[in-house]
């Protein structure tokens, strides 16, 4: 079935993390601690310690690092307790932004993610204020040229929930969230590298922007993309 563009979404966030890969650790070790910290040190019994430590080698994380950091989650090590916390909110034109963030200091992170949406004209929501406008899902993208019948028949054989083609030919396979490591490794193990592959918040509708306004909205998700406890930032404006 058909979509609308993302692929230009996916190459400039691309490119905003290709900017800022020395900060990318930093994210990638606070995903591991509270994973470990949640789910235990198991690998194999820990699907979210498990897709945080392969970020962490594609990164080209020590694997000391990543073992320090396990352990002082799991209690082996003296480190630095996390707290996971969403923000809602709205952007330019009433588009939808969900935040993600893990901090030591939820005074401090409040204060950043509420000073950033009200600099470019944002508003901060109320918890569920926007959620319900996002799926908690997998989300596996090819880049435009991959063969779409190749990776439907792959990906619906081993438990996707959809294959959506965009305007440019980029193919997006939508996964159940429990089903996305099956899913991608099946495509995988097939030949069928992605360009993008996570667990993410996905818009179930867009709203789409156009000059002064996506610039605004740029500027608003770079600058919530910036602060030091922001880990995923999500939104529903197609710019």
């Amino acid at each position: 079935m058909a979509g609308h563009s993302k692929w230009a979404n996916i190459q400039h966030r691309k490119g905003r993390q290709d900017e800022k890969r020395g900060r990318i650790w930093t994210r990638i070790i606070r995903e591991i601690m509270v994973a470990a910290r949640t789910g235990g040190g198991d690998l194999d019994a820990n699907p979210r310690l498990r897709l945080a430590v392969e970020k962490a080698k594609a990164a080209n994380m020590p694997a000391d690092n990543i073992k320090r950091n396990i352990d002082k989650a799991t209690g082996n090590l003296e480190g630095v307790n996390y707290e996971e916390i969403r923000y809602e909110g709205y952007g330019i034109g009433g588009a939808a932004i969900i935040v993600d963030t893990m901090t030591d200091n939820r005074v401090r992170t409040v204060a950043d993610v509420r000073h950033a949406f009200s600099k470019y004209g944002g508003n901060m929501g109320t918890e569920g204020s926007v959620a319900f406008q996002f799926k908690h899902c997998g989300q596996i993208i090819f880049a435009p040229g991959t063969s779409e019948d190749r990776v439907m028949e792959v990906a619906l054989e081993a438990g996707a929930e959809d294959v959506v083609v965009d305007a440019e030919g980029a193919i997006e396979v939508l996964t159940a969230a429990p089903d996305f490591e099956a899913v991608r490794n099946a495509l995988e193990a097939a030949g069928l590298k992605p360009d993008a592959a996570e667990v993410t918040m996905r818009p179930e509708n867009t709203i789409a922007l156009e000059g002064d306004d996506a610039t605004r909205m740029q500027k608003l998700l770079d600058m919530i993309e910036d602060l030091d406890d922001v880990q995923d930032v999500y939104h529903n404006a197609d710019l």
